[in-house]
């Protein structure tokens, strides 16, 4: 029987320790009213930053979900990479979500692609492409292309890359991660078709996000 576990992610620890030990100075100091506070943003920050295991479905000609969060858009726009016009998945992810990415398949990374920028809101289309963000292309095991692009959001400032050029992902494994409220745009190849919905609740390694058409042709 798999025993769900939930750990907190790298990028977290400092955030938790320096508010954990703030609220622990404080009280000593016999200040009260400050070290609640530290209390509350070190039990914020470990809420924030929790990294939970999650069981990958492993249904042949699918793709998961790259991002916990909810469909905010589904439409065809130009691929970030390529210029070809592709279906694309828009997910918003508020703060109280799991912000840790990853891969949607199996698959090997064949670029990435880091723009500075602004910090509007990320449910907004047009952060798309003003907002800082981090894109990706994955090279499926079929020789499909797959884009994905990490957007930073009104509250976030930092987005994190754990992957390199030439890596090979799992299906389901972390590749990265975006601090505080942002979105993921994810990419499809020709011959998938989404299997969520505007306005459903995803999760990141275990919704299937998009399957393979019957009739589906290869690139």
């Amino acid at each position: 029987m798999y025993k769900p576990t939930c750990g907190i992610t790298p990028e977290g620890i400092p955030s938790i320790g320096l508010s954990s030990l703030a609220a622990l100075v404080f009280a000593a100091l016999g200040w009260w009213f400050p070290a609640l506070l530290a209390f509350g943003l070190a039990f914020f920050s470990c809420h924030f930053f929790r990294d939970p295991e999650r069981v990958t479905p492993q249904e042949p000609h699918c793709a998961i979900s790259p991002a916990d969060g909810k469909v905010i858009t589904i439409t065809t726009k130009a691929d970030p990479f390529t210029g070809e016009t592709r279906t694309y998945i828009a997910i918003f992810m508020n703060v109280f979500s799991v912000h840790v990415n990853r891969s949607p398949v199996r698959c090997t990374v064949t670029n990435i692609a880091y723009h500075p920028g602004l910090y509007l809101n990320a449910a907004f289309d047009k952060s798309a492409t003003e907002n800082e963000r981090c894109a990706y292309q994955l090279r499926d095991e079929e020789g499909k292309l797959w884009s994905m692009v990490q957007i930073a959001g009104l509250i976030a400032r930092r987005i994190v890359c754990r992957t390199a050029i030439g890596q090979e992902l799992e299906r389901g494994a972390r590749y990265g991660m975006i601090k505080f409220g942002s979105r993921v745009d994810m990419y499809l190849p020709e011959g998938y078709t989404p299997s969520v919905t505007i306005g459903q609740n995803i999760f990141a390694g275990q919704t299937i996000i998009a399957r393979k058409d019957q009739n589906g042709t290869d690139e």
